[in-house]
C-alpha cells in the first residue's frame, strides 16, 4: 500500500443486531477490498467527531438508525460541512436521510408510491383497507411501526406519524444504485422472509420505475437502494428509498457481480480523492 494513499474514515456499528443482516461481514469485507486502494480506519458512527481530522474522505456506512443518536450525528454532519471533508453517501439526499416527509410529498405529486397520508381526514385519499400501517416519520428499520385494523384507525396517535393502507402484494424487490447509476437487483420470494434474498433479473420498466426515484432524490454521490413492492397486477409501488446507509446484501451476489460493485464504489470514491 502506498503512503500517499488517501485516507479513508469508514464509519460502522459491526455490531448492531439488525434483523436478518450481518453488518460486520458485509463491511470486513468491503474494508478488504478497499485496502489496496486507501489508508483506512474503521470507527463507530457515535465517536466520529474524535477521528475527523485524520480522514481525508468518510464512507458512512451500516451505521444502523440515526433516530439513536440523533444530536450526535446532527453535530457530526456540521462538523464535517465545516472541514470540507467529502462524504459517502454526500448528505444531499431527501428520502430517507431526512425522515419519511418524502412519502407524503410524492404520493401528493402522483408517483407510485404507497398510498401515505399523515392525518384522518385524509382516509378517503386511500383506497379502502382493512388494515392499515402507522409508522413514525423519522423512523427507520421498523421502530415504531405498527399495524392497526380500520375499527381502530380513528383512536390512533398520529403525532409525528403516518398512515398507509396494508397492501397485499406479491413480492418485495430492491434496486441498488452508485452515483445515480444501476448495479443490481435482489428480492424477496417469499414475503415474510424480507431478507431472504434471491438475484432479480430487471425488467426495462423495472428499471424506469427505480430510476425515476433515483433522478428526483438528486443525490451529488453515493449509494441507494430502492425498495418498492410488486402488486398482482405485476405493477410497482416505492416502499422506500434508502439513501443514507442501505445494507448491500454482497454476500447474496456472484463473485462476478461483488467485484464490479466494488470496483465502481472504489473509482466513485477516487473520483472525490484524485
Amino acid at each position: 500500500m502506498m503512503a500517499d494513499n488517501p485516507t479513508l474514515l469508514y464509519l460502522t456499528d459491526l455490531y448492531y443486531p439488525a434483523k436478518g443482516r450481518d453488518y460486520y461481514e458485509e463491511d470486513l469485507y468491503i474494508t478488504s477490498q478497499f485496502k489496496e486502494h486507501f489508508n483506512i480506519l474503521i470507527g463507530n458512527p457515535q465517536q466520529a467527531l474524535a477521528f475527523l481530522d485524520k480522514a481525508e474522505i468518510i464512507v458512512f456506512r451500516n451505521t444502523g438508525p440515526v433516530a439513536y443518536y440523533q444530536d450526535y450525528f446532527n453535530e457530526f454532519v456540521e462538523a464535517v460541512k465545516q472541514k470540507g471533508i467529502p462524504t459517502f453517501n454526500s448528505f444531499d439526499g431527501k428520502a430517507d436521510m431526512k425522515g419519511k416527509q418524502y412519502l407524503l410529498d410524492l404520493f401528493a405529486q402522483d408517483f407510485p408510491v404507497i398510498p401515505t397520508i399523515d392525518k384522518i381526514s385524509d382516509l378517503n385519499l386511500l383506497s379502502p383497507s382493512q388494515e392499515y400501517m402507522i409508522k413514525l416519520k423519522n423512523g427507520a428499520d421498523s421502530i415504531g411501526m405498527e399495524k392497526v385494523s380500520r375499527a381502530e384507525i380513528n383512536e390512533a396517535d398520529l403525532k409525528s406519524k403516518l398512515i398507509q393502507p396494508f397492501i397485499d402484494f406479491e413480492y418485495e424487490v430492491s434496486f441498488y444504485f452508485i452515483n445515480n447509476e444501476f448495479q443490481y437487483a435482489l428480492y424477496a420470494p417469499n414475503k415474510d422472509k424480507r431478507w431472504d434474498l434471491k438475484l432479480y433479473d430487471a425488467s426495462t420498466d423495472d428499471l424506469a420505475f427505480a430510476q425515476k426515484f433515483i433522478d428526483w432524490n438528486n443525490m451529488q454521490r453515493g449509494i441507494q437502494r430502492v425498495d418498492a413492492c410488486k402488486l398482482t397486477d405485476g405493477s410497482l409501488l416505492l416502499v422506500e428509498l434508502e439513501d443514507l446507509n442501505p445494507f448491500l446484501s454482497l454476500d447474496l451476489l456472484s463473485d462476478d457481480l461483488k467485484r464490479a460493485f466494488i470496483k465502481k464504489f472504489v473509482l466513485s470514491l477516487k473520483e472525490i480523492t484524485f
